[in-house]
C-alpha cells in the first residue's frame, strides 16, 4: 500500500506544533501500525530528518503506552485493540491517515505523539493499593471465599491498562472510567475494604486536582476502551463515593 500520513509534530511542550505530511510506500497489510511507523522513521533517519517520537513498549496490548489518536479515534478504527494491535489491513491503498497525540490538559504533549500520562500514576498513588498485614497473622488470599461472579467483575475492572483512551475520547477529557476501574477492582474484594473510604475519596480528589473533566454520560469512553471497561464501574465508584462521604 502507498499511504499519505498527516502526523502531529511538536518539538517540546512549549512548541506550538503542527501537522506535517509524509508519504510511505510498499506498506504490507500484514504490518502492525507501529511497524508502519518504524518504516517511516527509518525513512526519515536515512534522509537525515528527525524521527517521529511515539511511545511503545510491549507491543502486545498490555502496557497501554502506544496511545495514538488515529483518524479521529483513540487507537484507530478497530474496536477493542490498542494502537500496537492495529494492523494496516484496516486501511486501503491510497488512504490518508491523520495521527495525533491524545488531547487533554492533564496529558501535556512531551514531543510529537508522546504525552505525559503521569497524572494516572499520581491517582494510583493516592489510593490504588491495599494494606498487607505483616503482623504474623497474614491470611492467605486463596483461603478467602469469593463468589465467582464477584471475582469475575473485579478481574474485568483490573484489566484496565491505563492507556488513557477514555480521556482522549471524552469531550470533557474525563478520567472517570480509569479511576472507577481502579476503585472497583478493590471495592469488590474483601482485601480492599480496609482502605475503601479513603481510597475513593483520595483518588477522586487527585483526579480533580489533575484537571480532568467531569463525566459526560455519553459512554464514548467505554466504546473506545481497548479492554472494554464497563460504565458500570463509574456507577459503582459513585456509590462508593456517596458511602464514603456519608461516613463523614
Amino acid at each position: 500500500m502507498n499511504l499519505t500520513l498527516k502526523i502531529w509534530r511538536q518539538k517540546d511542550a512549549n512548541d506550538k506544533g503542527k501537522i506535517v505530511e509524509y508519504k510511505v510506500t510498499d506498506i504490507s497489510e500484514h504490518m502492525s501500525f507501529l511497524e508502519m511507523m518504524d518504516v517511516l522513521n527509518e525513512q526519515l533517519v536515512n534522509s537525515s530528518d528527525e524521527p517521529i517520537a511515539f511511545d511503545h513498549d510491549c507491543r502486545e496490548g498490555i502496557c497501554g503506552m502506544c496511545s495514538m489518536y488515529i483518524n479521529g479515534q483513540a487507537h484507530g478504527p478497530d474496536g477493542g485493540v490498542t494502537t500496537c494491535q492495529l494492523h494496516m489491513r484496516s486501511f486501503k491503498d491510497g488512504d490518508t491517515i491523520y495521527i495525533e497525540p491524545f488531547r487533554a490538559n492533564a496529558f501535556p504533549v512531551i514531543k510529537d505523539l508522546v504525552v505525559d500520562r503521569s497524572a494516572f500514576d499520581r491517582i494510583q498513588h493516592a489510593g490504588g493499593y491495599i494494606s498487607v498485614n505483616t503482623s504474623g497473622n497474614t491470611q492467605d488470599a486463596n483461603s478467602i471465599p469469593i463468589a465467582k461472579d464477584i471475582a469475575d467483575e473485579a478481574m474485568d475492572a483490573a484489566t484496565c491498562i491505563g492507556c488513557g483512551a477514555c480521556v482522549a475520547t471524552c469531550k470533557n477529557s474525563s478520567a472517570m472510567l480509569f479511576v472507577s476501574a481502579k476503585v472497583s477492582q478493590y471495592a469488590l474484594l474483601p482485601q480492599g475494604q480496609v482502605e475503601a473510604t479513603d481510597r475513593v475519596m483520595n483518588m477522586v480528589a487527585q483526579m480533580d486536582a489533575e484537571g480532568f473533566g467531569n463525566c459526560t454520560n455519553t459512554g464514548a469512553c467505554e466504546v473506545e476502551c481497548p479492554k472494554g471497561i464497563s460504565l458500570e464501574n463509574i456507577a459503582r465508584m459513585n456509590r462508593e463515593y456517596m458511602k464514603a462521604t456519608s461516613k463523614g
